[in-house]
């Protein structure tokens, strides 16, 4: 089933530190990884997620599918 583009969007503008929206879209280790960076920079790396969420509600160029190819719905 496809993922949704506003979901993994929104999962990253608010809650990109923790890398949910890259658990959501089954990107494991960039999640854990978005993870230690947050911790390690004490939340300033929160704001990877940050952009990532807009790129992810924009439709970008690498922001359009899920760890397994598949389109992000609308």
């Amino acid at each position: 089933m496809a993922k949704s583009k506003l979901i993994a969007g929104l999962l990253g503008i608010f809650l990109g530190g923790f890398g949910v929206h890259r658990f959501y879209l089954g990107y494991t280790n960039i999640g854990i990884t978005q993870i230690v960076v947050t911790v390690l920079t004490c939340g300033i790396g929160s704001l990877w997620g940050f952009v990532e969420g807009i790129l992810y509600l924009i439709g970008t160029n690498g922001y359009t599918t899920d760890a397994t190819g598949r389109p992000l719905r609308d």
